[in-house]
């Protein structure tokens, strides 16, 4: 599967900075390939328990695997400004080159309110992005730059640690206007597991941005994030589920939910038919192994898996095994 990478999606809502690490290395040894690390700032529900640092994370991860990572995905528009997003990519690509990538979103409530202020409606949080996203280009190119946009402003300044050549740019899109810009104006693609009538749709709108501005969208990285749940019987799989990713059977955007606590409270009512079409949940490998494949038929070259329960090891153990083996490009 030259052409096609399945690597892990690190939960570091759920894991500490140390046990991340290690099940990178574990992974890494059993055929996984990369890592999508979590930038939160808060779990999604109290019992994930945990919210490291993105940055200083892949900056340990790279120190023990070998293969690509980025965060996936940081907000450069409310908690960190673009100009320290730019910094911070910068300097892990001139660490660790031609690893690294940068995956960029428009944010969520849960980790971008904390610093107080107006929580604005989706469309500005994209302008914001889109505009974001300038300013890290303007520093990636390691002149002196000035910029006064509607969001955002830099005095010239510069960055002063650059690595040879700037890191890839992709944005998380799930809707047609911002994949039609992803396509346009980003390096790649990022989004999430979905129906494959969803991510069709998805594609086609990057597909068609990408055109516009000249380039091959099919040659271009498109990676997909997918939570499953994995566990040795399907009872421990549901179980699993409903503790550890009750977000993942709610039906409704999340972006303008503030607090873990609130959304336990939702996640009381999240009953096991909300996951079907997100999510599969299943003791079966070769169920897990169809979905995938179904992914990578679709176009996605780079899908990173997030097993959302405990049970890690024994998850990498099995998939390293039975499901990596059998994908086909």
């Amino acid at each position: 599967m030259s052409d096609v990478q399945i690597g892990l999606a690190a939960a570091l809502e759920q894991f500490s900075p140390r046990e991340s690490i290690r099940l990178a290395k574990a992974g890494e040894e059993r055929g996984f390939s990369g890592q999508m690390a979590a930038d939160h700032f808060q779990p999604w529900v109290p019992q994930q328990g945990e919210s490291s640092f993105v940055w200083s994370m892949l900056a340990s991860l790279a120190e023990n695997t070998t293969g690509d990572l980025g965060p996936g995905v940081t907000c450069p528009s409310f908690r960190l400004h673009p100009a320290m997003v730019a910094q911070a990519a910068a300097t892990l690509e001139a660490t660790y080159p031609g690893r690294t990538w940068l995956g960029i979103g428009s944010g969520e409530a849960l980790n971008e309110h904390i610093i107080g202020g107006y929580w604005p409606e989706a469309p500005e949080r994209v302008r914001r992005m889109f505009e974001a996203l300038e300013v890290i280009r303007k520093l990636f190119t390691g002149k002196d730059v000035k910029h006064n946009g509607e969001f955002f402003k830099l005095h010239t300044t510069r960055l002063w640690t650059l690595p040879e050549t700037p890191p890839p740019v992709y944005i998380a899109s799930a809707g047609p206007y911002t994949s039609r810009k992803t396509g346009e104006l980003a390096d790649g693609l990022i989004t999430p597991g979905a129906s494959i009538e969803k991510l069709g749709g998805i594609l086609d709108n990057f597909n068609a941005g990408a055109k516009k501005a000249g380039k091959n969208g099919d040659e271009m990285p498109k990676l997909l994030q997918v939570h499953l749940s994995w566990a040795e019987d399907d009872e421990t799989a549901w179980a699993n589920a409903m503790d550890q990713w009750p977000n993942g059977g709610m039906k409704f955007p999340k972006a303008d939910v503030r607090s873990p606590f609130d959304f336990a409270q939702m996640a009381k009512l999240v009953r096991r038919e909300d996951f079907e079409g997100r999510m599969v949940v299943s003791s079966d490998p070769d169920e897990h192994r169809a979905a995938l494949q179904k992914y990578i038929d679709a176009g996605f070259n780079r899908i990173y898996i997030h097993n959302v329960g405990r049970n890690q090891d024994q998850f990498l153990d099995v998939f390293g095994k039975e499901v990596l083996p059998k994908l086909t490009a």
